[in-house]
């Protein structure tokens, strides 16, 4: 069971080739990863590797020129955030200060009681939310940049959530997975009202500091609250020791910091993105089809990425510059294939 502190392990010591640090730091100086600034990596509650590189970097669009990063130095996580605010609101739940996924979703928001009297909205759930099958009108395909991507409407929308939850509705509730940061901030929203407190407070004494992580920053939106769909920042070690909490059921020191029910559902497929990659509560699920071992993540903008492959006791986390782009996924990709799984030896 991992404690606040990590165990140092070799590579081969855990079951990878030796030469594995000296392969990584090849392959970026050749120019095969652009765009990648850390990876960590650990196993069965030891750190394996831990690489740092330097490249141009940013936080919520804001350009923060050249940066050489290291183990203290923090880093945008963008849509991994949807993950930990999964997270959260399991915590939440367990403490009884949000409600429980089957609760109508509009019931949750009552200063709109005209949606809520709309006989198309009323099966909307909770769940729903969590599982980004609200059947409502969402489109992040468009470049963050353009005031027509539904999470900038969004931003500059008097009332967010009148305007999330009050986009055309499209398909049942359930039917069909559509990515949306404006699921989360409902979720996000919930958890701060229920708990009193701001999300990032919330996260901070009920998840952050039972790991030991003391230095996070959550960005704030237009309304005054934190970014639940895309604002936090972690060192990228930080991030990898909420991966093995989630790979521990939930425990940490002994304690049981995330409900291990909650983990159970959120981990466990609720609708399918394509043939490989399903979906939970807020986690992205390989399920193997074309081979290899299952594994559960957490997905950012610019190949922000935390992995967890549980047959294999495995915790990837990867931090990328390249906001934006579509190949952005291409460099955690080959990071996880070449330098993870086919450098496994046992």
């Amino acid at each position: 069971m991992l404690t606040t502190g990590w165990a140092n392990a070799t590579p081969e010591s855990a079951g990878f080739a030796p030469n594995l640090a000296a392969r990584l730091d090849a392959a970026v100086a050749a120019g095969r990863l652009p765009g990648l600034h850390a990876v960590v990596l650990a196993r069965r509650s030891t750190m394996v590797l831990e690489r740092y590189y330097t490249g141009s970097d940013e936080t919520w669009g804001r350009p923060l020129g050249t940066v050489t990063f290291d183990a203290q130095t923090k880093h945008d996580l963008r849509s991994v955030s949807k993950s930990i605010v999964g997270l959260l609101y399991g915590i939440a739940l367990e403490a009884g200060k949000v409600p429980s996924p089957d609760t109508r979703l509009l019931d949750a928001f009552p200063s709109l009681p005209d949606l809520a009297a709309d006989p198309a909205r009323q099966a909307l759930t909770i769940g729903h939310a969590l599982s980004m099958t609200l059947g409502l009108e969402w489109n992040e395909n468009l470049p963050y940049t353009d005031p027509n991507n539904s999470e900038i409407a969004m931003e500059r929308a008097a009332d967010r959530y009148r305007y999330i939850l009050s986009r055309p509705v499209v398909t049942l509730p359930g039917q069909r997975w559509t990515y949306s940061g404006g699921n989360t901030a409902l979720l996000g929203h919930l958890i701060s009202r229920g708990t009193g407190v701001p999300l990032h407070e919330f996260a901070r004494y009920a998840l952050f500091a039972p790991l030991g992580i003391t230095d996070s920053e959550w960005v704030i939106s237009s309304n005054g609250e934190a970014s639940a769909a895309s604002g936090l920042r972690l060192r990228p070690a930080d991030l990898a020791r909420i991966g093995h909490c989630v790979l521990d059921s939930g425990r940490a020191d002994g304690k049981q910091i995330i409900p291990a029910a909650w983990l159970i559902q959120s981990l466990a497929r609720k609708t399918s993105i394509d043939a490989e990659i399903d979906y939970g509560w807020q986690w992205y699920l390989y399920n193997a089809s074309s081979g290899g071992s299952p594994w559960y993540g957490a997905f950012g903008n610019g190949g922000q990425r935390l992995i967890v492959i549980p047959r294999l006791g495995i915790v990837l986390a990867i931090v990328c510059g390249n906001y934006n782009r579509p190949d952005q996924g291409e460099v955690p990709r080959m990071v996880l294939r070449e330098f993870v799984l086919d450098a496994l030896v046992e």
